[in-house]
């Protein structure tokens, strides 16, 4: 939900439809509510409701409809324009909506995106972030909120959206168990895990001080955003994309195929670990990682 040309359709593109960033701006505004169905992970499905935003909207899903948007919800995705004109207007319409999730979905998750921060000055995008965090704060009753600044145009959408699909994965702290024991037994210094269609991280574990050595929050998302435009210009070459491996001085990552629903990416840094060994692991370990997706596996 959010502002009418916020930017909701244009980052669902994106993420769930292949749409690269500059292909949006052919898109028009939502009118009612659109339904998709969107799969992940296998038989995780997302009900996802992009729900136009113009005043008759609103004033509709806040009174005939209340219940029928309102009810059941488990993630709530709220996006403002940042440089919106009509900022006040905009508070009155969360507040609103948060009265309406806590009177029927009060246990939801609850994100707001505080998006087109590109037309911010980046001198100043920590203060205006700052400040809006702490405008919708005042607004947003018993909801427990988390905060993202995001744009189309880097890496801070896939960001935001990875957090919100790892919010609702059942089995996700088993994963991530067995996910840490998969790293030291490659002596990997890292690993993260795609989700297969979207590419948005899934889980990571990072042993030892790398995160030290590599000191980038932000590195996660910059791959995954990277590697997703990769794959989609393969296919528009007509070629399939499986696996890569990317080498420099110190640091050699395999990223391949892992499960039906996983891609997965392995950092390594010795120089005694071989490429096939690192490869062979990876191979050997899809069909353990198959069952823990599955739920065939405990912690």
């Amino acid at each position: 939900m959010g502002k009418s040309g916020a930017g909701k359709t244009s980052m669902r593109s994106i993420i769930f439809a292949n749409f690269v960033a500059r292909d949006t701006r052919r898109l028009g505004a939502t009118m009612d509510v659109e339904q998709s169905h969107v799969r992940l992970l296998g038989n995780l499905v997302l009900n996802l409701w992009d729900c136009g935003a113009h005043d008759e909207f609103m004033k509709s899903y806040l009174t005939s409809q209340r219940a029928q948007i309102f009810r059941g919800v488990q993630v709530l995705i709220y996006v403002f324009d940042v440089e919106s004109r009509e900022w006040e207007k905009d508070l009155a319409d969360f507040e609103n909506t948060v009265a309406a999730m806590v009177e029927n979905s009060k246990d939801a998750n609850v994100f707001c995106l505080i998006h087109k921060m590109d037309l911010v000055n980046k001198d100043q995008r920590h203060q205006v972030f700052s400040q809006a965090i702490n405008e919708l704060r005042q607004r947003a009753n018993t909801l427990n909120i988390t905060y993202y600044a995001t744009s189309i145009w880097d890496e801070t959408l896939y960001q935001a959206w990875s957090a919100i699909v790892y919010s609702i994965i059942p089995n996700v702290k088993v994963l991530e168990t067995h996910l840490e024991r998969f790293c030291h037994i490659c002596g990997a210094e890292e690993v993260i895990l795609f989700e297969r269609s979207t590419f948005l991280v899934i889980s990571h574990t990072t042993p030892g001080n790398f995160n030290q050595l590599i000191p980038d929050n932000n590195r996660f998302e910059k791959v995954s955003n990277m590697i997703k435009q990769f794959k989609l210009s393969c296919l528009k070459n007509q070629a399939q994309f499986q696996n890569m491996e990317v080498r420099c001085n110190s640091l050699s990552a395999f990223v391949d195929i892992f499960t039906p629903n996983t891609y997965i990416m392995v950092v390594v840094s010795n120089p005694n670990i071989q490429p096939s060994a690192t490869m062979n692991n990876i191979a050997l370990a899809r069909k353990h990682f198959e069952k823990v997706e599955k739920g065939q596996l405990e912690a």
